[in-house]
């Protein structure tokens, strides 16, 4: 005969606890760890297919050589470098790796460091163009209250983060229309002896364009033979440091111009790690201020450590090394040209749509955006079209751009490894049946049936 307690381990009948246990205090008894487990894995089940989420550049997926290698070493705590020291040689490969891969000119005697994602890179890159320009001001007998950062209007939002949280004022240059990035003009507009630097963007978050980096540098290197007004770059690289070494390795934008002077980028995703990893390299050893490097004793040895966060998993700087090892130069060419191969296919498809219009085509990152014709329909907009995906699964944002420009919404696809050409036909067939419901509900569907869901791909 089965006893109750016998009969509550299986937490597919009888789970003690799922009902009263409390949502917003810790309850006053533990349940079983399967109750537990399945009271989480139940409720998580109602979030979104990370498969089908459009909307992220952050990887979703990994091999499961990978997942076992997560599984081995998620345990370790990254900043115990003296008793995790091959992690720690690790994460110094990975640093070195990234700096010849951006053409420093001292890749094995530079600084770097692995951060939790991009938004620390970022904040340790504007403390560091911060610092240096403090350092050389006070030099000078100048003062140093009133500094300033310049980028684009189209920026992404941990730079707004930076300029309010360290007290810089932000100077944007507005996109356009006819501007949609960044361009030499408007930063030289923006300039002057308090700004602490420029950031350029290498794959804007909105339209994944890339900015003209290596444009940007030379007017102000001409700026600087006027003026005498040196005023370095930081390039925030967070998807695109991963894809144009690979992809538009022509482009110069990285270290090779010597006013560059820091890059981030994010490992978690064009880099293709799990989240959250991100990286900051700077050029030489010098350009990152000493004043910013804490040296730290009570861990074991002598640690120096310029990182915001201290404490964090060492898994994802393993898994980075690991791609490297994995992939090589060739394996990421192939990834993210495969990326590159379905966004440019459903930018063409999405072209031939009578209701769109391409605002981006995938060029530059494996990004696509459209817009709404003018005058297609006023029945149905882009935030009803995201609405109708859903019902599908899809995640694909709709939202409008940044000031100067906001009265244009675009959708936005962001393709990722995974994401294959067999989905994407999925996705287009979905896109059409869509289009086709939202039109149907304020007028009938030509005969002609203008939107084939039977989509193929030649």
């Amino acid at each position: 005969m089965m006893l109750p307690h016998e009969f509550s381990r299986n937490p597919l009948f009888a789970r003690i606890g799922d009902e009263s246990a409390p949502r917003f205090r810790v309850p006053d008894q533990g349940m079983l760890p399967e109750t537990a487990y399945k009271k989480i894995h139940d409720e998580i089940a109602l979030d979104g297919n990370p498969k089908l989420n459009l909307a992220t550049f952050v990887t979703t997926w990994m091999e499961p050589t990978a997942d076992r290698l997560y599984a081995e070493s998620f345990n370790k705590n990254l900043i115990n470098k003296d008793e995790y020291p091959h992690t720690a040689v690790i994460e110094e490969r990975c640093i070195r790796i990234l700096a010849d891969l951006w053409n420093s000119p001292h890749p094995h005697n530079t600084m770097g460091t692995s951060t939790i994602g991009s938004s620390e890179a970022c904040m340790l890159g504007g403390l560091a163009l911060k610092r240096r320009w403090q350092n050389e001001r006070k030099r000078q007998g100048k003062p140093i209250d009133r500094p300033n950062i310049v980028f684009s209007s189209a920026v992404q939002v941990v730079w707004k983060k930076f300029a309010n949280y360290w007290d810089v004022e932000p100077r944007y240059v507005n996109i356009t229309p006819d501007r949609p990035v960044m361009d030499p003009e408007g930063v030289l507009a923006a300039v002057d002896e308090n700004t602490i630097g420029v950031m350029t963007t290498l794959g804007v978050t909105y339209t994944g364009l890339y900015e003209p980096v290596a444009a940007i540098s030379k007017a102000l290197d001409e700026l600087q033979s006027r003026t005498g007004l040196d005023i370095p770059i930081h390039v925030d690289a967070a998807s695109g440091g991963f894809i144009a070494p690979f992809l538009q390795p022509d482009i110069i934008w990285d270290f090779q111009l010597a006013r560059v002077k820091s890059i981030n980028v994010s490992g978690h995703k064009y880099g293709l790690v799990y989240p959250g990893i991100g990286w900051i390299v700077w050029r030489e050893a010098k350009d990152l201020p000493k004043d910013l490097i804490f040296h730290v004793s009570y861990l074991g040895g002598n640690m120096p450590t310029f990182a915001l966060s201290f404490t964090r998993p060492s898994a994802q700087v393993l898994l980075q090394y690991y791609n490297f090892l994995r992939l090589g130069k060739e394996g990421y060419y192939k990834v993210q040209k495969a990326s590159q191969s379905v966004a440019q296919f459903l930018s063409k498809a999405i072209h031939n749509m009578e209701p769109f219009e391409i605002f981006t085509d995938g060029s530059d990152l494996p990004v696509l955006s459209w817009r709404l014709k003018e005058g297609y329909t006023s029945s149905w907009n882009l935030y009803d079209l995201s609405s109708q995906l859903r019902t599908y699964g899809w995640q694909v944002p709709a939202y409008p751009l940044p000031p100067n420009m906001e009265n244009v919404t675009i959708m936005r696809v962001v393709v990722r490894n995974g994401f294959s050409m067999n989905l994407a036909q999925f996705f287009m067939m979905n896109l059409i049946q869509a289009v086709s419901f939202l039109d149907s509900l304020n007028r009938p569907l030509p005969h002609d049936t203008k939107y084939d869901i039977a989509f193929h791909h030649t």
